[in-house]
């Protein structure tokens, strides 16, 4: 495992450039486990929303579209692993509300330990960190084998909207249209939005403009591609609807939203 590239951040730090880094569907290129220790709020996973609260525990596979709400009482941390780890992992994303006294203690103490020695200089700590991350994937293991998790697929709605959402991650940058996702899954679009309206409670269109738009901050906010080039990376048929659909949603145009970032 590269622990080199292991990261354990704060939640609160995360917000920094601005609340939609966290709020906003996005996907990250390496596993993530979050755990929350206070507060609540809604969180949306392969195109299933759900409550969390304290004491739960997110996973979230590497190219799995997200996104969760985080308030001022809200706390805790996350986890992102190296990019070639060799820990077993679940391949699919998880949700654990984490009621055992026993089992909240193990997870904070592994935590500790593992950014003690993230943070430390001592000899071995890199073997050190693989050794504690082993130890997190045996506690996600247990866990998983004890608890429900609220993400599970129970009926073919939130099945049918996850397979929705694995298709705009792989294809939100191309000209795609509602229409084109439901012909690929088989479905009419106008069951594919009663699906997501169900699963995440917003349209099938809305979903997909939301990914492009937070894919649209990203690029604004963290290069300087020009927005021309944006605009057509991400399948938009003109820069000038571009302009519109980003200020439509975000409340400013592109060039005022990377004048702020």
């Amino acid at each position: 495992m590269t622990v080199s590239d292991m990261r354990l951040v704060p939640l609160h730090s995360l917000l920094k450039g601005g609340r939609w880094r966290v709020e906003a569907m996005r996907s990250y290129t390496v596993d993530q486990l979050i755990w929350f220790t206070r507060g609540q709020g809604r969180l949306t996973v392969s195109g299933v929303t759900r409550g969390y609260g304290a004491h739960n525990v997110l996973f979230v596979p590497a190219g799995t579209m997200h996104a969760f709400e985080i308030g001022q009482q809200v706390f805790g941390t996350a986890v992102f692993f190296g990019r070639d780890h060799d820990l077993l992992l679940p391949e699919q994303p998880c949700h654990l509300r984490i009621r055992d006294a026993n089992a909240q203690g193990e997870m904070t103490v592994i935590l500790d330990n593992l950014q003690r020695e993230s943070e430390g200089d001592r000899p071995a700590r890199h073997r050190a960190m693989q050794h504690h991350a082993g130890l997190l994937s045996v506690w996600l293991e247990r866990q998983l084998l004890s608890q429900v998790d609220s993400l599970a697929p129970a009926s073919a709605a939130p099945r049918l909207a996850r397979r929705y959402a694995e298709l705009v991650e792989q294809r939100f940058h191309t000209s795609d249209s509602v229409a084109h996702y439901a012909a690929s899954l088989g479905v009419t679009p106008t069951h594919l939005t009663r699906v997501c309206r169900e699963s995440c409670g917003r349209t099938a269109s809305d979903f997909l403009a939301d990914r492009k738009i937070a894919e649209a901050r990203r690029l604004l906010a963290d290069t300087r591609l020009p927005v021309k080039q944006i605009a057509a990376g991400l399948g938009f048929a003109s820069p000038a609807y571009f302009t519109r659909s980003f200020q439509a949603r975000t409340g400013a145009t592109p060039m005022t939203f990377r004048r702020g970032s």
